[in-house]
């Protein structure tokens, strides 16, 4: 079943030409105007992927993902901006969106970064079953579950794919495009201005004080690291 995505633009040539190229993909697309219309959709309709104008009418791109993540909406969310400052980037990486591309972008590098989405998120996981455990620290990949001393945790697809590169190998210290090539399989510059930003939110969610650290460590000048003295143990669901 091909993938379906949102894509919520008020320009009309920009969001015909951005379904034209996700329809060459082969994804399932629908297209809305504003804000209000994006946000019923993304309510009612099971989608895979949503592709975000910010400036929208009615309801701005800015609100929908802090309405979404705020009633726990995993669906990965992709930020559309014409605002090129670093601070208004990562105000929507805050907010609970996953990725973003500054105006003007590249269909070829859009395409790209769906692809990325959806290969990481919770629909794209791998089809085997596989729990990791580090520390109070629990992962299913395949499942797209977390958990922290049997806490759930909602994590956003991008967060996810972070704290699984780190679970695999837990001790190591990665360094931000470690990260990147390791969670999302694709090198960018923008990208890596904000994995700060994404390691920021889960240490809010996994309940770690960055003072004293007791899941993510930073390494200062080198990068980051998930607390463990061993490896990860692997077993199936329930067991």
């Amino acid at each position: 079943m091909s993938a379906r995505i949102l894509v919520a633009e008020d320009d009309g040539k920009q969001s015909r030409l951005i379904r034209i190229y996700l329809e060459r993909e082969g994804y399932a697309v629908q297209v809305v105007a504003d804000g209000r219309t994006a946000l019923e959709r993304a309510r009612s309709t099971g989608l895979d992927l949503i592709v975000l104008d910010v400036m929208l009418p009615l309801v701005d791109g800015l609100d929908i993902c802090r309405i979404l993540r705020a009633e726990a909406s995993e669906v990965p969310i992709l930020l559309l901006t014409a605002r090129s400052t670093e601070e208004d980037m990562l105000l929507g990486l805050d907010l609970g969106a996953d990725d973003y591309l500054t105006k003007p972008y590249s269909p070829r590098e859009l395409t790209a970064r769906v692809r990325a989405l959806l290969r990481r998120s919770r629909k794209g996981g791998a089809a085997g079953s596989e729990v990791l455990r580090v520390g109070a620290v629990e992962l299913d990949t395949a499942r797209f579950e977390v958990r922290v001393a049997g806490r759930p945790v909602a994590l956003t697809s991008k967060e996810f794919s972070i704290l699984e590169a780190l679970a695999r190998k837990p001790g190591r210290v990665f360094t931000r495009a470690q990260i990147i090539e390791c969670a999302f399989g694709f090198d960018s510059d923008v990208l890596e201005r904000t994995v700060d930003a994404h390691v920021r939110n889960l240490r809010r969610k996994l309940g770690d004080d960055p003072a004293r650290p007791r899941h993510l460590e930073t390494v200062y000048g080198r990068g980051y690291r998930l607390l463990d003295s061993s490896a990860p143990t692997r077993a199936l669901p329930g067991s």
